[in-house]
């Protein structure tokens, strides 16, 4: 057995003998003040993966040591690097050829997982890999094929690179701003004024990290141009349908510029608007999601420079949504 000062720069496995003056302390605890070099968040997967024993048995990371325990600790001080993997999920592939792919990706769907102890299950890259078998590496092993990206409760069409070459040509194409993207939107509200242009910077939110701002400086420029394609009175209150064409693709982007505008998407949640509806009689309605479709894409073919645009309309959901709310 070795000494705890003795630990640093060990390799795994590493063994562990309890002194006095550390009984009586968690498991998770002793480890993570051992093991410098094996971070707190390892040190928990670790455990709960049944790779650290105590005497020689599985333990809870709650477990008090004792003096004279024996910890040792199996495994690897880094996880697995994470790869995606392939599964069977229906895709609706709008556009194919031999460099690149037009998704209309569904809501709900996660484009692909992020770097976090598991790869995650029913994501757009999983579908691309059994669709496919194999894209562009430019992205990395969790990221196949993808150049951007779309919200998880964001619908609508989503280019994919099967190569390198045609990866690197089309972020080109998006870091040059010559891809053209069209979404539709229903907001919260009547817009003042028949169209307009926000641009606003934008940046992470300091207090809510999930969310990002317009507020805080140092942001990221971002533009963003929309029109009213019609306004809508309904029981529950005013909207305006709109259409939008972004230069930049900051994360968020649409849906934070239009709540900085005191207008946000219908159904999103996370930048202000209510999870349901009310009527004055106190009917409810609900989307379960956010309002917006990202209806049309235009770039150049990556290999010959031929122009390409591609539609699709909002989805049946949406147009329920809509009707539900001109109906009455």
């Amino acid at each position: 057995m070795v000494q705890p000062s003795q630990v640093r720069g060990q390799n795994f496995p590493v063994k562990l003998t309890v002194f006095a003056e550390h009984a009586g302390e968690r498991l998770d605890r002793f480890l993570v003040s051992q093991v410098p070099e094996v971070s707190r968040a390892r040190i928990q997967q670790l455990i709960s993966g049944k790779k650290v024993l105590v005497n020689g048995r599985v333990a809870k990371p709650s477990l008090r040591l004792r003096e004279r325990d024996q910890v040792e600790l199996l495994g690897s001080p880094k996880p697995p690097p994470l790869k995606a993997f392939a599964e069977d999920i229906p895709l609706d592939v709008v556009y194919e050829d031999d460099s690149l792919a037009v998704i209309n990706k569904p809501a709900g769907m996660i484009v692909h997982a992020g770097a976090g102890a598991h790869a995650r299950s029913g994501t757009l890259v999983n579908a691309l890999l059994h669709r496919f078998g194999s894209l562009s590496e430019v992205g990395g092993e969790l990221r196949p094929g993808i150049v951007h990206r779309l919200d998880k409760d964001t619908s609508g069409l989503i280019v994919v690179a099967k190569n390198d070459l045609a990866h690197r040509r089309l972020a080109e194409q998006f870091s040059r701003r010559k891809v053209k993207k069209t979404y539709v939107a229903l907001v919260h509200g009547w817009m003042k004024q028949e169209r307009g242009t926000v641009t606003s910077a934008i940046a992470r939110d300091r207090i809510r990290r999930t969310r990002m701002t317009t507020r805080s400086r140092g942001g990221r420029e971002a533009v963003s141009h929309w029109r009213v394609l019609r306004p809508i009175q309904s029981p529950f209150g005013k909207f305006s349908l709109l259409e939008l064409k972004i230069d930049t693709g900051r994360t968020h982007q649409i849906r934070v510029h239009l709540a900085s505008l005191g207008h946000p998407v219908v159904g999103d949640g996370l930048y202000g608007a209510p999870r349901e509806l009310k009527d004055r009689s106190g009917r409810k309605l609900a989307l379960g999601r956010n309002f917006l479709h990202a209806a049309a894409i235009e770039f150049m073919r990556p290999l010959t420079g031929a122009p390409l645009r591609l539609e699709r309309p909002v989805p049946l959901d949406l147009e329920a949504f809509l009707s539900c709310l001109e109906r009455e």
